[in-house]
């Protein structure tokens, strides 16, 4: 695939009058509907503003399972479904405040959430406790998200219960069963509908735009803040809210750290640059990972390294197709990797010997090479059923990512391999036809990244 050089700038941006696809919400509610238990009820909660320092919040942020039902990007919200009652779809909003909305932005308010967002009836959300009372009066079983994140709308529903129950001489009926709303919700998500599928396939064109400036732009000297910022300014520009997760931009050593975040190191020549980045569009992630030489050539040891993280790349993308699983997937790369490790002396003995013993090579690769994407970067849905792993189906969306680190005081590896860490990740389709690889307009072969390693100066530089 050839990524045209700048994707078109669409505007996407939730109004007080608008808001982006509203069947895709209805259909949502009534595919989860099919799902809940009959007579039974939905509570999810927005998400509240986090403290940054002292008096200062970050951009807010929605829960990814509230945001999927109903589109609203707002704090202090909550939402109540109840599939063949009346009213079915309700949400407590922030009510509208004109001194407060100078201070810190527009808000939906009630009015504005059943014109908008189609609810069936909404109020205030200092209300909640009073209509809740009301609405679970008779529902036997409640879906809650169970942890720890969710403990004041527990406490919100925790008391709605009790008050119920001390008023069950007059006929009042608490809820008697809570279940798991991220068990429900999950599965839900799993399977990508067109609306789903078409926010996830614009935040991974992104991304790519995103990942393909900064390939173009590295070379020594350079710092790794400054290959970030770039990243995500191509995020922003193309309407995207930012990035989906923290952009690791590790270069020599540092990328032998998985999660690594601090990005503030220089880039040195001879190391490599390892990018592990996604832009977010309409709450939905990419999550692409390249590894480049930051003198726009591979060293033969770089190169060999390179070159068995790749084969593994694409062999387990080969293996993304249906009725195959992410536990395959990773037996696929995982082969592939430990073949090479074999040919590179790190690791000796037969490949099903290795297999037998994770102490052998687990100081290499540190990790599982697939994940759900989605609302989320680790997106939900099970990864096993009845402790197996799932078969994959058309409109599933994983990624295939598998790496080898050797960290720079390993003294069992020859020098010129020490501190190499290498990624290679693509976001894939699982199809009728086959996998489809979202994030090919990032080229990942060795050739076709040195040609295009520094081919633009950094911009501001």
């Amino acid at each position: 695939m050839t990524a045209p050089e700048h994707l078109p700038i669409l505007k996407h941006v939730h109004t007080l009058t608008t808001i982006s696809n509203p069947d895709a919400y209805r259909q949502r509610r009534a595919r989860l509907a099919a799902r809940m238990e009959t007579g039974s009820a939905l509570l999810l909660h927005g998400g509240l503003l986090q403290t940054r320092s002292n008096d200062t919040q970050f951009r807010f942020r929605p829960d990814s399972n509230f945001h999927y039902l109903c589109g609203l990007a707002e704090p202090g919200s909550l939402l109540l479904f109840r599939p063949g009652m009346d009213p079915e779809f309700a949400l407590f909003v922030r009510p509208r405040d004109p001194e407060a909305e100078i201070w810190s932005g527009r808000r939906t308010g009630p009015e504005g959430a059943t014109s908008i967002y189609g609810a069936d009836a909404a109020w205030p959300i200092e209300q909640a406790a009073k209509h809740l009372a009301e609405l679970l009066n008779g529902t036997s079983t409640v879906y809650v998200p169970l942890g720890a994140d969710n403990r004041d709308m527990r406490t919100l529903l925790d008391s709605t219960i009790d008050n119920l129950r001390r008023r069950d001489r007059y006929g009042a009926q608490a809820p008697e069963t809570l279940l798991d709303a991220r068990v429900l919700l999950g599965e839900e998500r799993l399977l990508k509908d067109d609306a789903a599928l078409a926010s996830l396939r614009r935040a991974v064109d992104i991304s790519a735009t995103g990942h393909l400036a900064a390939i173009r732009a590295t070379r020594p000297g350079l710092c790794e803040y400054e290959i970030e910022a770039l990243l995500e300014f191509h995020f922003r520009r193309q309407g995207s809210s930012g990035p989906g997760y923290g952009s690791i931009v590790g270069g020599g050593d540092n990328a032998t750290i998985l999660h690594y975040i601090d990005n503030s190191a220089e880039l040195g020549d001879g190391d490599l640059l390892l990018i592990d980045a996604g832009a977010e569009w309409d709450y939905f992630t990419g999550d692409i990972t390249r590894t480049l030489p930051i003198n726009g050539r591979f060293s033969p040891a770089q190169r060999d390294l390179y070159s068995i993280v790749l084969e593994a790349n694409l062999a387990g993308i080969a293996h993304a197709v249906v009725d195959s699983t992410i536990d395959s997937i990773y037996d696929v790369c995982l082969r592939s990797l430990l073949q090479g490790l074999k040919d590179l002396k790190l690791v000796d003995g037969s490949i099903d010997a290795l297999l037998a013993d994770e102490s052998s090579y687990s100081r290499y690769t540190r990790h599982r090479h697939s994940h759900w994407l989605g609302a989320d970067v680790h997106d939900v849905g099970h990864y096993c059923l009845d402790r197996k792993s799932r078969a994959l189906r058309p409109g599933y969306v994983l990624t295939v990512e598998p790496g080898l680190y050797i960290a720079a005081d390993d003294e069992c590896a020859p020098p010129e391999l020490r501190g190499l860490g290498i990624r290679i990740e693509d976001d894939i389709l699982v199809s009728e036809t086959g996998p489809e690889v979202l994030s090919d307009a990032v080229p990942k072969s060795i050739d076709a990244i040195e040609a295009l390693i520094g081919s633009e100066p950094f911009p501001c530089r």
